[in-house]
């Protein structure tokens, strides 16, 4: 194996002792010297010391694992395309773009006032690559190294008025970019000169397409770019049928992440037309999934997952949101209009049955479940399962509407002495069934067919994961009175769901609210718009904690006073299922 070169060590070092030293608070005086008083409070109040950055350029994978291993780091998540210093490198070496691969790598790291991270821009260059005198370059002038600050709850006037402040403080602007595969948009300045930390950049973060702000700070028309975003996202439904034939042909599957394979052998392989097919993975590399090499195309990290063998892997996701639910979403005028959802309309019958109905949607609809599932994991150490696992004798767990049992089946296998029961539909039943069978876990799970009037009254800690979203307020109402019924006084409730924002801010919880008024009839809600529905359950809610993807887990027990008895519901028990991940 080639040796990672020791400059590029040392340099990742001195960066994570960096990160480790300082906090927002210290560095805002070294970076602007001549910012005080009303004026550094309020950017203090704005902005968070996030990372600092820089550009490692190893000979291979292997070396970059052992060079990150060295200076005890370790990413905890998977590299992401960098479109931003992909496109400084390309412009300030005259290459094209897609000879220059940069991918983001975030290893934590712990700081004065809590977590942060060492932001690590990596592009591979072999020995003999003809990209050997551009990694000279940037190892000895260090363009892509800067201190970054996430910008809390960005919106464009806060932005402007950062930017301003920055500058008329001796900042420069120096560039910037938003990258769709973060969503998120960055400004970079230069440091005035008395700055007194050795970085010569830093960097705004803000969560979010804020390219009118991007296009004042790099003097460009804003009108133009606000043209370019708007056909940006009406072309979106190209990204996504993009996606879904490339995941349905089996492109991902037929592609390796570290060779290239030529445009031709990969179309005789996937029995596709040559030509047609070099125009889609074109599109595919604009998106980060593939990348172009002179030879063909290789596999990126976000395209790994679309393989049918990836663990979670998000090719069902890519089926079901470029299958039923485009379809269903070419019918969102109708919702919009009447307020009945666009599935129904379009299908003839709600979503859950139709997927009952069909053997092959329903199991593609489970795993389409299952790519959402890293949502799920905090949740084993979450203090309510903890406890019931620990406890004597040990506690049981009730999955209401658990789907297949990839939530249950996590839980039991981090405590070992927990007790589970999972209440679904028959098809549903089977399948968590043969999937908690094969990870051994079966001996300590019950199985119950039924609907939400079914909830057995023996658990400890009861679960409702993704399952109140499908509903409307009465439906959700129904089902959490059922809850309150069945569960012990001393029983907990823990719901898994996506929470819209307080302040209006961008959300991924704002993106599935329409999914769902659209496929199911249902929505997604504020914490205290549950936290209502819960006390009028006879339920009070103590909390909720974040989760990954955006997701929430809201904790609630029987309240002190048992709410009054409920008439019998009209119509029919809502059936459990589940949809959206």
């Amino acid at each position: 194996m080639t040796a990672t070169p020791p400059d590029d060590t040392a340099r990742l070092r001195a960066t994570a002792e960096f990160v480790r030293e300082h906090d927002t608070a210290t560095l805002l005086p070294l970076l602007l010297p001549d910012l005080d008083g009303p004026e550094l409070r309020a950017v203090a109040d704005r902005c968070r010391f996030s990372h600092a950055a820089l550009l490692v350029l190893p000979p291979n994978g292997a070396a970059l694992r052992t060079q990150l291993a060295s200076c005890g780091l370790e990413p905890d998540a998977p590299a992401q395309p960098s479109v931003v210093v992909r496109s400084r490198l390309a412009r300030r070496h005259r290459r094209a773009e897609a000879e220059i691969d940069v991918s983001i790598l975030r290893p934590p790291v712990s700081g004065p006032d809590g977590e942060r991270s060492v932001e690590v821009f990596v592009l591979t260059v072999p020995p003999g690559s003809d990209l050997t005198e551009l990694a000279a370059h940037e190892r000895a002038h260090e363009h892509e190294a800067h201190l970054a600050f996430d910008v809390a709850h960005p919106d464009p006037l806060a932005l402007r008025g950062l930017c301003a402040l920055l500058t008329r403080h001796g900042a420069a602007p120096d560039g910037g970019g938003y990258n769709p595969h973060e969503d998120s948009t960055v400004l970079y300045f230069t440091t005035p000169g008395g700055s007194r930390t050795g970085y010569r950049r830093v960097e705004l973060h803000a969560h979010g397409d804020h390219r009118t702000v991007l296009a004042d700070h790099l003097g460009e028309d804003p009108t133009q770019c606000s043209a370019e975003t708007l056909l940006h996202q009406l072309t979106g439904a190209w990204t996504t049928q993009a996606l879904a034939v490339s995941a349905r042909i089996g492109l991902p599957d037929a592609l390796d992440t570290r060779t290239a394979t030529a445009p031709r052998q990969l179309a005789d392989a996937l029995g596709a037309d040559q030509q047609s097919l070099a125009t889609l993975l074109r599109y595919l590399a604009m998106l980060g999934v593939v990348a172009e090499h002179p030879d063909g195309y290789r596999l990126t990290g976000t395209g790994a997952l679309l393989r049918a063998d990836a663990p979670a892997s998000m090719r069902p996701l890519a089926l079901m949101y470029g299958g039923p639910f485009y379809r269903s979403f070419a019918e969102l005028e109708h919702t919009v209009r009447t307020g009945e959802a666009a599935f129904d309309h379009l299908f003839g019958e709600n979503h859950f049955d139709h997927f009952a109905r069909d053997a092959e949607l329903a199991e593609l609809f489970d795993l389409s479940m299952v790519a959402g599932s890293r949502m799920f994991d905090p949740l084993p150490d979450h203090p309510v399962i903890t406890a019931a696992g620990s406890r004597a004798p040990a506690g049981t767990v009730v999955d209401i509407a658990g789907g297949n049992g990839e939530l249950l089946g996590r839980l039991l296998a981090a405590h070992p002495r927990l007790r589970g029961v999972l209440l679904e539909r028959p098809h549903a039943v089977e399948a968590a069934r043969r999937r908690l069978d094969a990870a051994g876990l079966g001996g300590r799970c019950g199985y119950l067919t039924g609907d939400f009037a079914d909830v057995p009254g023996d658990g400890d800690v009861y679960v409702l994961s993704r399952v109140l979203h499908d509903w409307d307020d009465g439906r959700c109402a129904e089902i959490l009175r059922h809850c309150a019924r069945a569960m012990p006084a001393h029983a907990d409730l823990l719901i898994v769901e996506r929470l819209l924002p307080a302040d209006g801010s961008p959300s991924l919880a704002t993106a599935w609210d329409l999914h769902m008024m659209v496929n199911t009839g249902g929505r997604e809600r504020r914490a205290d718009h549950y936290g209502r529905l819960l006390a009028d359950a006879g339920l009070h809610l103590l909390e909720h904690r974040p989760l990954p993807l955006g997701a929430a887990v809201l904790h609630a027990r029987r309240a002190a006073v048992p709410a009054p008895t409920d008439p019998s519901p009209t119509g029919p028990s809502p059936a459990p299922a589940r949809t959206g991940a």
